[in-house]
Formats: C-alpha cells, sequence, structure tokens
C-alpha cells in the first residue's frame, strides 16, 4: 500500500457521509408526493394493481446504498458504520426540528398558511420513524451481507457483493418501510402492494446501474493508493 495522506481521505469520508445524510433526510421530506414512472410504453398490472406508482422520496434513497458499498469497500465496515449512525442521528435530529416548526404560531401575513404547512410536514415525523426502522434494518443487513461476501470471495466479484447486498436489503427495506407507512395511516393499504413491488424492481434497476460507478470509485482507489482486494485505508 502507498503511503496515505489521512487528512485528504477524511475529507473524502466527510463528503460521503455529507452526500449520505443528505440523500437520507431529503428522501424522508418529500415522500408525500408521487409519480408514475413507466419504463415501457405500455401499462403493467399485476393482481390489479399498476406497477411503477412510486414515491419520490424514492429517488435519492439509492445513493445511500451507493455510498454505504463504497465507504465500505475502501474505508472498512467501522467507517460505513458510523456513517449510518450519523444518519440516524441527522433524521432523529429533523424529526425534533419539524415538531417544533408544527407547534409554533403562524404569522398572519405568512405566505403558507398553516393547514397547508400542515398538511405537507404533519405525516413526516411518522414517515421518518417508519423509515428510520426500515433503514436501519435494510443498512445493517446491507454492511454484513457486503462484508460477508467480501471475505467469502477474498476480495473478488466486486459486482456479487454489491448487488446482492444492495438488493437484499433493498427488499427488506422497501416492504419494512411501506407495510408501516400503511400502519401508520400515511398510505392505504390498496397501494402497499403496489408500492412495494414497484418500489423494489425500481431499486433493484438502479443497483445494476450503479455498479459500473462503484467499480470505477473501487478501481482508481485500488490503483491510486496501491490497495489489496482485501485493503482498506485506515482513517
Amino acid at each position: 500500500m502507498k503511503s496515505i495522506n489521512r487528512k485528504f481521505h477524511f475529507r473524502v469520508y466527510l463528503f460521503f457521509t455529507g452526500l449520505f445524510i443528505c440523500s437520507l433526510v431529503v428522501s424522508n421530506i418529500i415522500i408525500q408526493k408521487f409519480f408514475y414512472w413507466y419504463p415501457f410504453p405500455f401499462e403493467i398490472h399485476i393482481a390489479g394493481v399498476r406497477l411503477f406508482e412510486l414515491s419520490v422520496g424514492i429517488l435519492p434513497y439509492p445513493i445511500t446504498f451507493l455510498i454505504t458499498d463504497v465507504v465500505s469497500e475502501i474505508y472498512g465496515k467501522k467507517k460505513a458504520s458510523e456513517m449510518i449512525l450519523a444518519g440516524i442521528f441527522a433524521s432523529i435530529f429533523s424529526l425534533v426540528i419539524i415538531y417544533v416548526s408544527l407547534g409554533l404560531p403562524i404569522m398572519a401575513d405568512s405566505p403558507i398558511d398553516n393547514e397547508t404547512f400542515s398538511k405537507v410536514f404533519a405525516a413526516t415525523p411518522l414517515a421518518i420513524i417508519g423509515s428510520m426502522t426500515a433503514y436501519f434494518l435494510a443498512q445493517t443487513l446491507d454492511i454484513n451481507l457486503y462484508h460477508f461476501l467480501k471475505k467469502v470471495t477474498k476480495g473478488r466479484f466486486l459486482w456479487l457483493r454489491n448487488n446482492f447486498s444492495t438488493v437484499t436489503s433493498q427488499f427488506v427495506d422497501t416492504t419494512v418501510v411501506i407495510s408501516l407507512f400503511a400502519v401508520f395511516g400515511i398510505l392505504p393499504w390498496s397501494l402497499a402492494w403496489g408500492l412495494i413491488l414497484s418500489g423494489f424492481i425500481f431499486k433493484v434497476l438502479i443497483a445494476m446501474i450503479d455498479t459500473p460507478i462503484i467499480y470505477i470509485i473501487v478501481i482508481w482507489y485500488r490503483k491510486r493508493f496501491g490497495l489489496g482486494r482485501q485493503d482498506i485505508i485506515e482513517i
């Protein structure tokens, strides 16, 4: 391994952590808007449910799994776990801010009335609780699966551990979070099954797309800093 500039890598780690936390918090805040996403020129229905109806909150969420895998590969399991804990803290802090904001009296000439503000953000605390539960389970599974496969394959087959750990954890995340949203009354059960299936398919496609990205990042790091397949950078 070549000489490592630890300050540089700590800054890179902070960049990944900032992007991770931003993606996580934003995905919880914007979760109540839905859109149609059709990758085919025709609609697909399964058991009476139209597929590819998605929450916009799903858009930044796969980024968190890409970042987790990159950090796990380069900086190790411990740093990836610390990043996840930072994400949990940031989400809880955002929950407190939203609760305080909802409780404050509104000015008469406020450009946004209290009813509109409450309609948009009142369900957000429940969304964060549900999302955090699913997120913790899925990310814990993702990291442990990733490192288990890395150990078993002796650092080979990056595509296998990236896709298998991500797809498995995304299935857990999608199922748990949508089910909890239905239990909390954020979503009707009639939409839940379609959203679970649509969300999982979307996340699987994104996992396939991000595989070349993680390869580019990891290969560059290995060549630039002389890392072996099972080496990590200590920061």
